[in-house]
């Protein structure tokens, strides 16, 4: 029995893992500065980043097919088990890739978000044929194409013809694909484990369909895309099956006169945590559209309150809408540092957290924080909600995409790891040829202080000694730090320009080196700060 417990914990623990991975997407009309944003966090063990270069190959070359892509414990170039091959082409476009590959060389970009699926579709790889997981099919994508359109054209080939290999603890996967001009969204589910490459059938189930340059949305490990309009090839693309399975398997019945609706057919009942960030996200960014659920309180006390928690239907949120107000960068580092402050939903908030102080009011603690350790939520009753940033996440990033520009400047790559909200976002320029030694890095079971994810890690572990205070010595740091990345932007994307012209060799150089640069003042700040806070905020300091 008490195997069959720490069995059924360790699947909670992955499951919740897996579903840690938010999307947002802003189309180019929708964006303060006219730039296609798409932004991914994502929880997987692989935060480390590196460029993987352009290379040209012979005739009739094979590319392999890798499982294991995202995990952590090889080599970075490493991309785990071969377990089949596709034919290569003439040469590819750089990218860069962490646990999942991003942003190419063309300003393409790839954002990834798990999503659920019926059990009946699900496989098991030690049966299936399926060999094309989610992270492969976007390295093809990114190493061939340099427009979005194209590379779903690519990714949904190699599912149809190699079959959808999930990744993520069976579960099916979403991907926003965006270049600088348009945005597009696709999802695709498993056909379970009787599928062969010859049987003539398509080996996934997938549909896509195109952003709105006036629109944002978001996808918090769920299912966006509704009806299909099959007709308006502009718009919608979908698998030869992508009705028909669900009709023989019966989750849709064409003679109910009810249309059919992609999201209810393939998707299972949403969780909470997906729920409350489309909530959050909507609520914020389009707070006219509906009238949605009213869950914002500084009530402490609110979020114990189960008649204050409405369950709304997942129709309410639209695939994708038009925003009240333009969105920035900084507005998506924002929401990724969301910790549901003054809501029902806030952490920090909980009563727990509260005494009575020497006038009898209550008073919050010092130790109060929006990520209370497991340990912290057991002992003092404090509910276990996801956040929006995570402390135990991985890394993140945003790709701001910038047609007016050169690729090698347009093409940002705003990169973080550990936990959004205590991290810094450092941007690479996809010009860059390289990264800094310390952002390829990591070994989760050893300290060093040559990695920037243990010296992030270094300071949010150091943060719970007096959280209340140690995040405006965090403040103090890493947003002027953050400010000056954007200060100076301007003037990097002339300089790099001049120089692109004059010189592309150099002009990439100046690109890398500026890169570094900042990523190794990101790395310093760090260092730096866990001697102030340890400084400050030591337990010797601390009365008893």
């Amino acid at each position: 029995m008490r195997k069959i417990i720490l069995l059924s914990v360790a699947l909670i623990i992955t499951v919740q893992a897996t579903f840690a991975c938010t999307v947002i997407a802003i189309g180019k009309k929708a964006s303060a500065d006219g730039s296609v944003i798409i932004s991914h966090t994502d929880a997987g063990p692989d935060c480390r980043i590196h460029f993987v270069a352009g290379q040209k190959f012979a005739p009739n070359s094979f590319a392999y097919v890798h499982w294991g892509m995202t995990e952590l414990g090889r080599k970075v170039g490493n991309y785990g088990e071969v377990i089949g091959q596709i034919p290569q082409v003439s040469e590819t476009y750089s990218y860069i890739q962490s646990a999942y590959p991003q942003i190419n060389e063309k300003q393409l970009a790839i954002g990834e978000s798990t999503l659920g699926q019926r059990n009946e579709l699900k496989v098991d790889r030690s049966k299936c044929k399926q060999i094309m997981t989610i992270e492969q099919a976007q390295a093809f994508a990114l190493q061939r194409c340099s427009k979005a359109k194209d590379a779903v054209k690519l990714i949904s080939e190699l599912m149809d013809k190699y079959g959808f290999l999930p990744s993520c603890v069976d579960e099916s996967e979403s991907l926003v694909i965006g270049d600088t001009e348009e945005i597009w969204v696709f999802e695709v589910f498993s056909v379970g484990n009787n599928w062969t490459p010859n049987s003539g059938k398509p080996g996934a189930i997938w549909a896509a369909q195109r952003v709105g340059d006036d629109q944002v949305l978001i996808i918090p490990n769920q299912s966006i895309i509704k009806q299909i309009n099959i007709d308006d090839k502009d718009n919608f693309m979908a698998s030869s099956n992508y009705k028909q399975e669900a009709i023989d398997r019966g989750w849709y019945n064409p003679n109910s006169g009810k249309p059919f609706i992609w999201q209810e057919a393939y998707s299972p009942i949403p969780h909470e945590w997906s729920t409350s960030r489309f909530w959050l996200f909507y609520s914020q960014v389009a707070p006219n559209y509906a009238e949605w659920p009213d869950r914002y309180t500084t009530n402490p006390f609110a979020g114990e309150d189960q008649y204050t928690q409405a369950i709304e239907p997942l129709s309410i949120y639209p695939f994708s809408v038009k925003p009240e107000k333009k969105l920035s960068v900084q507005d998506v580092m924002a929401f990724q540092r969301s910790t549901f402050t003054g809501t029902i939903y806030d952490k920090e908030n909980s009563p727990a957290w509260y005494y009575p102080g020497k006038d009898g009011k209550m008073q919050k603690s010092a130790f109060a924080t929006p990520f209370p350790t497991k340990e912290l939520r057991l002992a003092m009753n404090i509910n276990s909600r996801r956040n929006v940033a995570r402390a135990r996440g991985e890394y993140g990033m945003i790709a701001q995409l910038r047609g007016w520009l050169p690729d090698e400047v347009g093409g940002i790559y705003w990169y973080y790891t550990d936990n959004a909200y205590t991290s810094a976002y450092t941007p690479i320029y996809v010009g860059a040829t390289d990264v800094a030694e310390s952002f390829k890095t990591y070994d989760k079971e050893k300290f060093d202080n040559n990695s920037y994810r243990w010296c992030v890690d270094f300071v949010d572990n150091l943060m719970y000694l007096r959280w209340q205070d140690a995040v405006k010595e965090l403040h103090a740091l890493r947003n002027p730090m953050e400010q000056r990345f954007f200060d100076q932007q301007a003037e990097i994307d002339r300089e790099a320009t001049a120089l692109l012209k004059k010189n592309k060799k150099k002009g990439k150089k100046y690109l890398t080196d500026i890169s570094v640069k900042r990523m190794n003042e990101a790395r310093d700040m760090f260092e730096e700060l866990r001697y102030i806070l340890i400084t400050k905020f030591t337990n010797n300091k601390q009365s008893i």
